[in-house]
């Protein structure tokens, strides 16, 4: 799967308006890590390799590892198969917040600082709310026992809570304001920079690091609470631990992309038909695989309707929800 995304990752940056060839691609690249030249690249090909389209395939890298693994995990955690990176309500949140930059930033810090520093503000609005969603979210589970049941309904609940204060901007906002909220929602990495790169590199690899310390404990989970509990473990810290987490990397991911619907429910369930439940493998393919398949839908969005192109949010939920069905209807046994 690893050899996989590579060579769907340099294929994808060969794609777009510009005629750029795989060799190209890798030369380039090598170029620039170690000052090898292997061919005469002008100066055109080399700015649209590595100042548009590389940042971009790792962006959709790296928010594709984060959402496949985090899916993994909320659905071992949770136990339920419909779990997702959003069920805690993290995508509605990052939303409200999003929203609330996009429809109140020229109000609070003015129509300059908006100008200057829009994408950012943002960036930021999402990031908080997501952190102060992840928060509410431990201090409901803390006034009761932490089960799966109250961390699943306390999701649901502060993603209607959270989805009528979307609402409520959609309606008060004017149409761009209007137009650049709706687009934001469709998830898409088309604002991809080397900044957002070097931003999410290490947030995903401590996050990653810990979420495979925990693959042990949720693959004692999976035989049942009562079992986890005579062997020592601590089922609600657990809990806890996994879902802050999966809501920090995700809350992070979605503040730069938007949200994208169906990479972290379908990717867990493509490798666990492969590759069991063992959770040790499964993080980690998991994240490969919502890698592949986000990159992919990517590249689609970008030449469906070249030169202009598609939030990505739509194509995977077109693909990804078929797909879904199929292996849900030709599955021989249950898996989960």
């Amino acid at each position: 799967m690893a050899v996989i995304l590579l060579l769907v990752l340099g294929y994808s940056i060969t794609l777009g308006v510009a005629d750029i060839t795989m060799k190209d691609v890798y030369g380039v690249i090598l170029q620039k890590i170690t000052g090898i030249t292997l061919g005469n690249y002008t100066n055109f090909d080399q700015g649209i390799i590595l100042k548009i389209r590389l940042p971009r395939v790792l962006l959709g890298l790296i928010t594709g590892l984060s959402l496949g693994a985090n899916g993994t995990v909320m659905q071992s955690l949770l136990r339920n198969p419909l779990a997702s990176p959003y069920t805690l309500g993290v995508s509605s949140a990052s939303a409200l917040g999003a929203g609330m930059a996009i429809v109140l930033g020229n109000y609070i810090l003015g129509t300059e600082m908006m100008v200057q520093y829009g994408s950012w503000i943002i960036i930021m609005g999402a990031f908080v709310m997501g952190i102060l969603s992840i928060i509410l979210i431990n201090v409901i589970s803390s006034l009761k026992k932490g089960g799966a049941a109250t961390l699943i309904l306390a999701g649901v609940a502060l993603s209607y809570l959270f989805s009528a204060g979307i609402s409520f901007l959609k309606y008060t906002s004017n149409h761009e304001q209007l137009a650049e909220l709706t687009i934001w929602l469709m998830g898409g990495l088309y604002r991809a920079e080397w900044i957002d790169v070097l931003i999410l590199t290490p947030i995903m690899i401590i996050c990653f690091i810990f979420l495979i310390k925990l693959a042990w404990d949720i693959n004692t989970l999976n035989a049942g609470e009562e079992v986890a509990k005579n062997l020592g473990i601590d089922v609600k810290t657990l809990r806890r631990k996994g879902s802050f987490i999966t809501a920090l990397l995700t809350s992070c991911v979605v503040a730069f992309t938007g949200i994208i619907g169906f990479v972290g429910l379908l990717a867990p369930h493509v490798c666990r038909m492969i590759f069991g439940n063992d959770n040790r493998f499964l993080i980690i393919a998991s994240g490969l695989m919502g890698a592949i398949i986000l990159v992919l839908a990517d590249t689609a969005a970008r030449l469906i309707i070249n030169p202009t192109e598609l939030p990505i949010g739509i194509i995977t939920s077109i693909c990804g929800a078929p797909f879904f069905l199929y292996i849900l209807i030709r599955r021989k046994s249950d898996y989960f």
